[in-house]
């Protein structure tokens, strides 16, 4: 396999049923992979609560068994849990190596919510939802059309365009993107972002991370509907 640093494509839902399932996953706050077997079938794997490490290969008796992959080692990784953190292990075990978004593992390598890891061919997302909630949820009043105005509205909707039909791994819109499509100058749609950011309780998330947990919880809430978009 080449280093190459393009991080891959995720494994997108291909119907509603898919997406359902994710959103469910999410919802549990666990940490959870989403991947495809050999079938192009999704797979989704809760991860445990407890420390400890779980092995990744083609062998059948490995916890992350990826069989159909002939470019994965029967032993190819382990992820290790410690104090609620997971850790991607690959310590020369695969004879192609193991990815983060696109760059080798060599030892440990923390993950984080929405780590796109592959092995062999096969790309497989890290999910941790808990990891990217604030300290409060938000408040229900606040999930109502009514705590929005008009422009606000049009704003979130713009935002989450691009994940209609169940699109779980897209990115939200850029500002120039709601711009153009609402009429609006790009200080205007950072206004409202940011007045968004803040009903919506992710203001103080990392600025990387602010417009997809917007979007999440917006769809999630049920506020913003697939019919919406």
């Amino acid at each position: 396999m080449s280093g190459s640093k393009e991080v891959p494509e995720g494994p997108r839902p291909a119907s509603t049923d898919e997406s359902r399932a994710i959103f469910r996953a999410e919802a549990t706050g666990r940490p959870f992979l989403v991947y495809r077997d050999g079938a192009g079938e999704q797979r989704l794997l809760e991860l445990p609560s407890g420390d400890g490490a779980l092995t990744i290969g083609r062998n059948d008796t490995a916890d992350v068994c990826l069989e159909w992959d002939d470019e994965v080692s029967r032993l190819h990784a382990e992820l290790d849990c410690v104090a609620g953190e997971y850790v991607l292990v690959d310590d020369g075990l695969s004879r192609n190596g193991s990815y983060a978004n696109g760059e080798r593992v060599h030892g440990r390598r923390r993950l984080s919510d929405g780590d796109l890891l592959r092995f062999g061919r096969t790309v497989v997302l890290f999910r941790h939802p808990h990891a990217n909630r604030g300290t409060t949820r938000v408040a229900p009043e606040v999930l109502t059309a009514a705590a929005l105005s008009a422009q606000q509205r049009k704003v979130l909707l713009a935002l989450c365009r691009p994940f209609k039909e169940g699109r779980s791994f897209a990115t939200p819109a850029t500002n120039q993107q709601i711009a153009d499509e609402l009429f609006l100058t790009v200080d205007t749609v950072k206004l409202h972002l940011r007045a968004l950011f803040d009903k919506f309780d992710v203001a103080d998330l990392p600025q990387n991370k602010k417009r997809v947990a917007l979007v999440r919880r917006a769809l999630d809430s049920g506020l913003v509907s697939e019919r919406d978009l």
